[in-house]
């Protein structure tokens, strides 16, 4: 399962004041919140100062997480996919969430269709946007 989590703790900036910040990651291939929790908690601590604070863990609506390509930024995709209802013979769309690691929408929306090469069902691209996403973490 993945999760999206938003942390919040005092980081000294680069004039040298402390400054308490908010930041959003995504921890992947995890069971609990529990383990989410632990598991971001010691993935922050070299960065934090005092006063750490997991504000938020919530279950990820990314279905899919495409980190094959470099870039330092993540783009949530999504993705509906168009079938035919066997009973009424009518279109029916189905929507999914991916999240692309690129360093621009352009890129994101090549590695995108890179990641879909091989699906046998028709799809279409709906949105690509950027997120609040600052990394993302595999709990395994």
């Amino acid at each position: 399962m993945n999760y999206e989590v938003k942390v919040k703790f005092n980081r000294t900036q680069e004039d040298g004041n402390i400054k308490k910040v908010a930041e959003d990651y995504m921890v992947k291939n995890a069971e609990l919140f529990g383990e989410v929790e632990t598991f971001i908690t010691k993935e922050m601590q070299p960065y934090v100062i005092d006063d750490f604070e997991v504000a938020v863990i919530k279950k990820s609506r990314y279905t899919d997480i495409d980190l094959s390509h470099n870039g330092d930024r993540y783009f949530g995709c999504k993705i509906v996919y168009i079938t035919i209802d066997e009973k009424t013979g009518k279109e029916k769309n189905t929507s999914e969430m991916i999240l692309i690691c690129s360093d621009n929408i352009s890129e994101a929306n090549t590695y995108l269709d890179e990641h879909m090469k091989d699906t046998l069902i028709d799809y279409k691209i709906d949105t690509i946007k950027e997120t609040k996403i600052l990394d993302v973490y595999d709990a395994k």
